[in-house]
């Protein structure tokens, strides 16, 4: 396995935070450009193009990135049986919570949320299968339940931020105890 040199990754990084403050400033995605990521970065252009054709290859980059991270994590999650259903959406929603800035960035692309969806589908399924306690009468179907997931942690990371994780779990843990 080759090794990457420390300052490739650390430029990478560099650029890579530059994007995430300029969406923290207001500036949309179709608005980053590669004069815009490497000023707020203080790099120059030939720099950004030493490791980037384009803003849309440093995008694609950053999305692949954060996208395997939630990924793994959720999958993580799928194998953690010694948590009830609670503390696991805690410390899922917590995990979230800490990537807030990255996830803002990754629902702003519609195949985010499909496949955010259909993680949280696993998951649920997942859980299912582990569970004893399933009866007729609590089973909602897992496609509901991972679409109003979705929606609750896209509403929360956007706009309710001013929530904690355990106060959402509750909720979402009613919502369907109800």
């Amino acid at each position: 396995m080759m090794k990457i040199d420390p300052r490739t990754i650390r430029t990478k990084e560099m650029l890579k935070r530059a994007v995430f403050e300029l969406l923290e400033k207001g500036v949309m995605l179709s608005q980053l450009s590669v004069q815009k990521v490497t000023k707020q970065a203080t790099l120059n252009r030939t720099t950004f193009y030493l490791h980037y054709e384009d803003i849309n290859h440093l995008m694609d980059d950053l999305t692949k990135e954060i996208f395997n991270e939630v990924t793994e994590k959720i999958t993580d999650l799928n194998h953690i049986h010694l948590l009830n259903e609670k503390e696991h959406l805690v410390e899922l929603l917590n995990y979230l919570a800490s990537q807030k800035h990255a996830l803002r960035l990754l629902f702003q692309f519609e195949q985010f949320e499909k496949v955010l969806f259909q993680l949280m589908k696993q998951l649920i399924d997942t859980r299912r299968l582990n569970s004893d306690r399933v009866s007729s009468k609590s089973l909602v179907d897992s496609h509901i339940k991972a679409a109003s997931l979705v929606g609750v942690i896209s509403w929360w990371l956007k706009d309710g931020g001013y929530l904690n994780a355990s106060y959402i779990a509750d909720q979402i843990y009613l919502l369907y105890r109800t």
